[in-house]
């Protein structure tokens, strides 16, 4: 047993200090990133944020969406092989989504008939553990079998093993994150984590010194947090929880009645009549959506037949509140990254995180 004492930080840490700066609007701004791939040579263009894989936010319906604001989407993995191709074939932008996938037997061999019909163009290789020896040579072989392919794999969060899975599995991106999402319990139920900023920090330098890059996958509760992330070095960003709730997920909707509001002299409202469709039947709306990390009980009693005897859940249930369509989440993201450029003076995002200095305060509410 041993103890570093060096202090970690996560995102709730610090601020970004301001600076002097010549950008005069936040409309000067270019947000958009252009990365060359270093293991497939491949080049991704787009602004680098990217909706996560779990089953209610890496939907096509989201990946429609997104590709609207040039941004990607990681597509889940429980979609059939008949409806992926089908996505696939009517795609002409196929380097905005990711085919997702895990390391298992029947993962495999579903990627193999997909790949035998559609082309697969980008690969997310997603475990809850990539520290394994296991994980590593899975990455190798999917990387020698698909080798202009962008692969995408993780996650982990320390520079030994980013530095591994670049060099040895041939990743070009690694996800970056053990426990830091809105839904997921693993620091609780595990003890097992490293804060996300300075886990950023120190895996973009690692992927970085190899011309490689990383993805922060998870921490990220606020468009500031997404702004950090940046400004720490991290090429993407990916998004679960922030997106969660959004007219283009997928999943078990809370609904309620309609109402039709009207104004009173005694009351500033009170209810009128309830909404009602042209067929007479109770108009409704959404209300909330089921949101669940993907080693929750729910994710594991959906997908696996339960939670297996060896192992404990380790993600959380909850309900998100609707939030409209996800165009009006993204214009806070990108309004919140426009204004830290100008803050500092940074005319591109690539140029951002150079103009970022961190200052630690006690945690930001």
């Amino acid at each position: 047993m041993r103890i570093i004492d060096d202090i970690k930080l996560d995102f709730q840490d610090v601020l970004i200090r301001p600076q002097r700066s010549a950008t005069a609007s936040r409309k000067e701004v270019d947000i958009i990133r252009t990365f060359k791939s270093r293991n497939s040579n491949q080049e991704w263009q787009g602004v680098p944020i990217l909706a996560a894989n779990m089953d209610t936010t890496g939907t096509f319906s989201m990946a429609d969406s997104l590709v609207n604001h040039n941004m990607g989407t990681c597509l889940h993995k429980h979609y059939s092989i008949d409806d992926l191709c089908e996505f696939i074939k009517q795609r002409t932008d196929s380097h905005h989504f990711f085919y997702t996938l895990g390391t298992g037997k029947k993962d495999r061999e579903k990627l193999n008939r997909v790949a035998a019909l559609v082309p697969v163009n980008n690969i997310c290789i997603d475990v809850a553990n990539g520290y394994t020896d296991y994980f590593v040579n899975r990455v190798a072989e999917i990387r020698a079998q698909f080798p202009k392919a962008i692969l995408m794999v993780g996650n982990v969060c320390s520079p030994e093993i980013v530095q591994e899975l670049i060099l040895q599995g041939g990743a070009d991106i690694i996800k970056i994150g053990i426990g830091p999402g809105s839904v997921c319990t693993t620091r609780l139920i595990a003890g097992v984590g490293y804060p996300q900023l300075s886990a950023v920090i120190e895996c973009a330098d690692a992927a970085h010194g190899l011309n490689a890059h990383i993805c922060v996958d998870g921490g990220c509760k606020t468009p500031g947090d997404v702004v950090k992330a940046f400004g720490a070095g991290s090429d993407f960003v990916m998004l679960g929880g922030m997106l969660a709730g959004t007219d283009e997920c997928e999943g078990e909707w809370e609904w309620e009645n309609d109402l039709e509001w009207s104004e009173s002299k005694d009351k500033p409202f009170v209810a009128g009549k309830i909404k009602v469709n042209q067929d007479g039947k109770l108009k409704q709306k959404k209300k909330s959506l089921k949101f669940y990390g993907m080693s929750s009980s729910a994710a594991m009693n959906k997908h696996n037949g339960g939670v297996a005897e060896y192992r404990a859940a380790e993600g959380e249930i909850k309900r998100v509140p609707y939030k409209g369509p996800v165009k009006d989440t993204i214009h806070q993201i990108l309004g919140g990254i426009r204004s830290a450029c100008a803050y500092v003076g940074a005319k591109t995002l690539k140029d951002f995180s150079k103009r970022t200095t961190f200052i630690k305060v006690n945690r930001v509410k």
